[in-house]
């Protein structure tokens, strides 16, 4: 290399070196807020993969890639296959690399949760294992998906694949929260009856999800032609399915009044209100997609606003306690709204 080329060709290495530093910081090591960010990074990416899994339910894409791992026999990309138009391979198929990018991004998480320190030299195990669980997840959604495609749509299969992708979306809502506050012993803040009520919260919205897949595995959108179906009255599961969230309904609205009342933090009376809001929103959802004969949009629209209740749900478990600033961290200036407000400024304040 000519001398008067290597001050240039040092300087872009300097400059390379410095933004490789700069994009490699927040993982290597990360800060709380950085942590923060990667963990909400991990909740985006596996509630995505839910909505781009409905889509290709709901299109009946789910064998626009007849093979697996490759899309068909002959091809790793997306290929014509007969029968089968190619806006249904290229929805599959780009399902298929969204699942790569939720990879990516779930073992940043697990490297940023290894190297996260909030005390120097400790690592919190805790953070490690939910982090974990995300690229793991991914394993296992893709597995089971392969075993979905081989089956030909089997519904048990696909119903498990979606319940695989709600339990990482749960493990990666835990990983933020938990990246947001200290390792004491859980205070709580909020009544008993009213921490009970959010618990039940929880498993009654897994239960609407579980009882969701039944719907959609016995309904004409399940899959076109020969594709295999629950075989259990339509009408059946669906009635199931609406008086489960009737009984979430029938949970959330006295619990958003009670954390009303009762002087509960702000942010949980917040969420309270959010996840009775969106219960409502997909009530009307889901009766107007019944009345109209299930079109596939509406419905994708219900999967991503039950997506959205589980995780709402899921925050309102978990603002009804608290186990104080992570280690290293000052409080957050909002800390005091965080502690229950005594009962008389809640008596006027209601």
């Amino acid at each position: 290399m000519p001398p008067e080329e290597t001050p240039h060709a040092g300087g872009l290495a300097r400059r390379l070196a410095g933004a490789a530093r700069r994009w490699a910081g927040p993982v290597w090591d990360p800060t709380p807020a950085s942590m923060r960010r990667i963990a909400l990074a991990g909740v985006v990416a596996a509630a995505g993969i839910i909505a781009t899994g409905a889509a290709v339910r709901l299109s009946k894409s789910g064998l626009g890639c007849p093979d697996w791992p490759r899309c068909t026999r002959g091809s790793l990309l997306a290929a014509h296959t007969r029968g089968d138009p190619m806006i249904h391979t290229w929805i599959e198929f780009g399902n298929r690399m969204f699942t790569a990018v939720v990879m990516v991004v779930a073992v940043l998480v697990l490297a940023a949760a290894w190297r996260f320190r909030p005390q120097p030299g400790r690592r919190r195990a805790d953070l490690v294992w939910l982090a974990a669980v995300q690229p793991a997840g991914v394993v296992a959604q893709a597995l089971i998906g392969g075993g979905v495609v081989l089956t030909k749509l089997n519904p048990a299969l696909v119903a498990l694949h979606f319940l695989v992708s709600v339990a990482v979306l749960a493990a990666a809502v835990v990983l933020h929260v938990r990246c947001t506050e200290g390792t004491a012993r859980p205070r709580s803040l909020a009544r008993a009856d009213l921490r009970i009520g959010s618990y039940a919260l929880v498993l009654v919205t897994a239960a609407m999800l579980a009882a969701g897949t039944v719907v959609t595995g016995t309904g004409p959108l399940a899959g076109a032609g020969a594709v295999p179906r629950f075989h259990l009255p339509l009408a059946g599961v669906t009635q199931f399915h609406s008086d489960i969230g009737w009984l979430l309904g029938g949970l959330s609205l006295p619990l958003a009044i009670g954390l009303r009342l009762s002087g509960a933090p702000d942010r949980a009376v917040r969420l309270g209100w959010t996840v009775l809001g969106l219960i409502m929103a997909q009530g009307a959802v889901g009766y107007t997609q019944y009345f109209t004969g299930l079109p596939a949009g509406l419905v994708w629209v219900h999967v991503v606003g039950s997506t959205l209740i589980w995780i709402a749900a899921l925050r309102l478990a978990f603002a009804l306690r608290d186990r104080g600033p992570l280690a290293g961290s000052p409080a957050p200036a909002g800390q005091a709204a965080e502690t229950p407000r005594p009962a008389a400024e809640a008596a006027r304040a209601s």
